[in-house]
């Protein structure tokens, strides 16, 4: 069923209420399937607010701020607020965001684990990495491959991302099972390892020292992709799923703010 043909069955509220889109939002990508650490869902305004223009964004910025219109509902990837702040100073991150957005009466919501859960980890294993026949379980999306070396693999992936270089950490010669997670995804070593898959690799990133020893002590061959590069496509996406229920939304343009010199 539609989103916006269960929506109407479900709730009162209008098109251009928060709470409404909220309600798609949810349908496309349940809320309560994200991580217990994440804060995706509402971060800013209240569901009885009306707004004039959707805009959608990787990552809530000063420049989008300060850019949007009044009563605008600006969907991001990255939640505003990942963790209770003890004060609310409008100099620094992310209150100054926060102050800018409340002045012009707009909210936010963010998706973030929960669809990285529901769209991300599969849109970027099939149709960016290649790997068609992946599915997404729990945390990651993962499969099996015919048995490939991991020199080679690691080549075919930095070319598929166009990256100058890419970090690794090889635990076995050949690759027979893949499990990626968007974003930032190492925290997980543990747990794919303890599945007992022999030549298996995590493509994730945020790639730490110590994660790279804990991997390659328990067999599990690392790939790290930029955090940026696997989750740029959150926007693309989710205005794709927005048009599929009559909605327009402005793209913003976000770059890596993360350079290489």
């Amino acid at each position: 069923m539609n989103p916006t043909t269960q929506t109407q069955n479900n709730t009162n509220h209008n098109r251009h209420s928060v709470a409404y889109l909220y309600y798609v939002c949810d349908f496309t990508s349940p809320f309560n399937t994200q991580e217990s650490w994440d804060n995706s869902g509402l971060n800013l305004g209240s569901f009885s607010q009306e707004f004039s223009d959707i805009y959608i964004a990787l990552e809530a910025t000063l420049e989008l701020a300060q850019s949007v219109k009044n009563n605008s509902l600006i969907i991001t990837h990255h939640p505003l607020f990942f963790k209770p702040i003890k004060n609310f100073n409008v100099a620094t991150y992310p209150c100054n965001i926060a102050q800018e957005l409340i002045a012009k009466n707009c909210a936010l919501i963010a998706m973030h684990t929960n669809f990285d859960k529901s769209h991300l980890n599969e849109y970027f294993t099939q149709k960016i990495l290649g790997f068609s026949d992946f599915n997404q379980h729990d945390l990651y999306c993962s499969g099996s491959i015919q048995k490939t070396r991991f020199s080679d693999l690691a080549q075919s992936i930095k070319a598929k991302l166009h990256l100058e270089t890419l970090r690794i950490t090889q635990a076995s010669e050949y690759i027979e099972h893949i499990f990626v997670i968007c974003g930032s995804g190492f925290s997980e070593i543990s747990n794919i390892a303890s599945l007992n898959l022999p030549n298996s690799l995590l493509i994730s990133g945020d790639l730490k020292y110590h994660d790279a020893m804990i991997a390659k002590s328990l067999g599990l061959s690392l790939i790290d992709i930029p955090h940026y590069e696997s989750e740029k496509y959150f926007t693309k996406i989710l205005d794709s799923l927005l048009k599929s229920s009559q909605y327009q939304a402005i793209i913003t343009d976000y770059k890596n703010p993360i350079a290489h010199i």
